[in-house]
């Protein structure tokens, strides 16, 4: 066991095409002394811009690679990551991240200073370079949970259940139901509730699923203002305010956020909320050129399908089939 606070932290980080910037979050992670960091895993999502070579000259005794031969998503880097790194170093705590994503100077050992073991997981504060707030990292409770949560979610949107400025200013921690997988960190008594995210997720809302399922386990999950990380990453846009690209992202998006809606609101509150929310998604169409509606609808009528029946797994190429929008010319294909 590490010397730290908290005991033996392990960082993983995934990472697809973006050698440049995971450059800079491994250098970051492996600057950390060894009592503060005891290994670091990178997972290489099939990447093919040069990150496989770059990563085979590294030498670092601390680092372990590991390459997927397909491209598992988001969600399949995490649990692939999470896996290994639970099986080769037996650690106390994993600290997950994108590789845009890295801590900053000192934040490993403000976690392990803060000793963390009341808690089965703790989020980071989270920063875009800037030192603005990172919105689509800010952690926040489950409006359905909490009372108060609520009303103030029905008065003010997501104002009402995300962490206000004030929360990453505050001395101590602040219990929290859902976060990001950036700067979050996860015991292994937390891991033995949760078990591993769910690859066949793909890509968005892993993270939010995740950490509801361990809080719905009994885990204990805080946020931890003094334990900062950096994100970056550009202004959240295309996937919340508008068109998407690329288009398959449609699929994902709307299939897990369905998951994310039942999970929070549970079975009877569900409904109801899906009859709010469809209608406003499918009109997410007007976003998109006319050339490109058809196969948004088709994505997203599979994507409103298959969260509704709960399944994950879907094959990427069939999603990308799905996404395809036909040249000029084309014969009508059926849609898959």
């Amino acid at each position: 066991m590490s010397s730290g606070g908290a005991g033996r932290l392990v960082a993983v980080v995934v990472t697809h095409d973006r050698l440049a910037a995971l450059r800079v979050t491994l250098a970051r992670l492996l600057a950390a002394p060894a009592d503060a960091l005891h290994a670091v895993v990178v997972v290489d999502n099939a990447s093919t811009d040069g990150t496989a070579a770059w990563l085979a000259a590294q030498d670092d005794p601390r680092l372990r690679v590991h390459r997927l031969a397909v491209n598992g998503g988001g969600a399949g880097g995490f649990a692939a990551g999470m896996a290994l790194a639970r099986e080769a170093f037996d650690p106390d705590w994993i600290v997950v991240m994108d590789d845009d994503a890295r801590p900053e100077p000192g934040a490993l050992e403000a976690f392990h200073a803060a000793n963390p073991g009341r808690w089965d997981a703790v989020a980071a504060a989270v920063y875009f370079p800037d030192g603005r707030i990172c919105e689509m990292n800010r952690p926040s409770r489950n409006p359905f949970w909490h009372g108060r949560a609520f009303a103030a979610t029905a008065l003010r949107g997501r104002g009402g259940f995300h962490l206000p400025p004030g929360a990453y200013a505050a001395p101590d921690p602040v219990e929290i139901d859902v976060t990001s997988f950036v700067g979050f960190f996860v015991s292994r008594a937390g891991m033995d509730r949760a078990g591993l995210p769910d690859p066949g997720l793909f890509l968005y809302g892993d993270d939010g699923i995740y950490t509801l399922e361990l809080r719905r386990a009994g885990g204990r999950m805080a946020f931890l203002p003094q334990v900062r990380f950096e994100h970056a990453c550009g202004t959240f846009g295309s996937a919340q305010r508008g068109r998407f690209l690329p288009l398959w992202k449609v699929y994902y998006y709307h299939r897990n956020l369905l998951l994310l809606y039942r999970l929070a609101a549970g079975p009877v509150l569900f409904w109801p909320a899906a009859a709010l929310v469809l209608p406003k998604w499918f009109a997410k169409a007007r976003h998109h050129p006319a050339s490109e509606r058809r196969a948004f609808a088709r994505l997203m009528a599979r994507a409103v399908a298959h969260g509704l029946a709960r399944r994950t797994g879907t094959a990427h190429g069939r999603v990308l089939g799905w996404a395809r929008t036909p040249e000029p010319g084309d014969r009508k294909r059926p849609g898959g």
